[in-house]
């Protein structure tokens, strides 16, 4: 018969391991989720709302956008420069 080999261990495992050792990483998630939560309630108590939400998040993502796009533009004219 053959020999069964372990398969090496999930990279992601370390990673894991090192995010439940820190007390912090779990309280990273409670804050987005209590946010959203809020968020939630507020859009139905006032529906209104979600169109302000909505409207705030394009905008924000919208420039977001064009500042990635500068920055891209700058990093490949950088990297151009130091290949000639």
């Amino acid at each position: 018969m053959t020999e069964s080999t372990s398969a090496p261990p999930c990279p992601m495992a370390a990673m894991c391991k090192g995010m439940t050792d820190k007390p912090k990483s779990g309280l990273m998630l409670l804050i987005p989720a209590l946010i959203f939560v809020i968020f939630g309630v507020a859009i139905l108590i006032a529906p209104q709302i979600l169109a302000w939400l909505v409207g705030i998040a394009l905008i924000v993502m919208g420039v977001a956008i064009l500042l990635l796009g500068r920055f891209m533009r700058g990093f490949a004219k950088r990297s151009h420069a130091t290949h000639d």
